[in-house]
């Protein structure tokens, strides 16, 4: 190949490379790697786990961020069950009691809400077949606005919250 022929093309790669990078713009950041698909809807799930369970009842635990306006969860599917319920716990005639959360998990961005055992937390009930430590269950939570969020809890034996699941004799739901 001729020296002017190789000049040739290197100009017009270089060329190509200038007008190429010419089209982004400086101001504009590159969007990160791994960006969960819950932020656009205005809410994120951090640290999303379930409880191991052999049948019958198990919930979904972690923490939602509101990244701009509050934002409020007002039900929940998962792959694990037909029956998922937003449930909270409060103090009843001086018992905890597990009840369906009315309205729904409100997350204000001002502080994360946290889903943990012995308060607000997704009720997985009529288990499908048995969640063992490692398994995935995936999540969806709807929003007031009817956006929905999806993300995937991982199984894991836990030392704390040891309270069991069984049917809420009394319970509406």
């Amino acid at each position: 190949m001729s020296s002017i022929l190789r000049r040739g093309l290197l100009a017009a790669a270089a060329v190509a490379t200038l007008a190429l990078s010419a089209c982004g713009s400086p101001d504009a950041p590159a969007a990160p790697a791994g960006t969960p698909a819950s932020a656009a809807a205005g809410l994120t799930v951090t640290d999303a786990w379930v409880k191991p369970a052999d049948s019958g009842m198990t919930a979904v635990f972690g923490t939602l961020t509101a990244t701009g306006a509050p934002v409020t969860v007002v039900s929940a599917t998962t792959s694990a069950s037909p029956r998922t319920e937003l449930h909270e716990v409060v103090m009843n005639g001086g018992a905890m009691t597990m009840r369906p959360k009315e309205g729904g998990f409100v997350v204000d961005p001002a502080a994360a809400h946290e889903l943990t055992p012995g308060g607000d937390h997704v009720m997985v009930m009529d288990l499908a077949s048995p969640i063992r430590p490692g398994d995935q269950v995936r999540v969806t939570f709807t929003l007031a606005g009817g956006e929905t969020v999806e993300f995937t809890a991982l199984a894991k034996d836990t030392t704390g919250g040891e309270e069991t699941y069984s049917d809420h004799a009394g319970m509406n739901g």
